[in-house]
């Protein structure tokens, strides 16, 4: 299935005290990972495959993660994240982060795809992925690390 990889480097504020990654930040840098992965699949940027697909966004069910190797300021890791499912309106998605070539995380997360529900506007409501997206994120294509 479709995969990305990105790279970040640590900032201070993303550590704690004791200069190492706060964990929640992992999290952040996940989601935005998990973006980087659809836009670069779509080929445009995330406020733009949302409003092409007419969808709200999608939204996290299900996420968690194994930490081996902690990360601190000025660290340059690269995050593969990669499609690993695709259900009727959900996907999930394996991001391994790596630090100096070691994978130091292991994390994975569940997404739907959702729209506005009809009976009730204030509410959202998963909507099945279209095949066309279905076709792009089932692709074996790899970016470059």
């Amino acid at each position: 299935m479709f995969s990305n990889t990105t790279k970040i480097e640590i900032q201070f504020g993303d550590c704690d005290p004791a200069g190492i990654v706060y964990y929640p930040n992992y999290f952040r840098f996940f989601d935005n990972a998990t973006a980087a992965l659809l836009s670069a699949a779509f080929k445009m940027h995330k406020r733009h495959w949302i409003e092409k697909h007419s969808i709200l966004g999608i939204p996290m069910v299900d996420t968690g993660a194994k930490f081996s190797k902690p990360s601190r300021f000025g660290d340059v890791v690269e995050i593969r994240s990669e499609i690993t499912d695709l259900g009727r309106s959900s996907f999930s998605v394996r991001h391994t982060l790596f630090n100096d070539g070691e994978p130091a995380i292991e994390a994975h997360e569940k997404r739907v795809w959702v729209g506005r529900d009809p009976e009730n506007p204030e509410k959202i409501k998963s909507l099945p992925i279209p095949d066309v997206v279905r076709a792009v994120l089932s692709q074996q294509e790899r970016t470059p690390r």
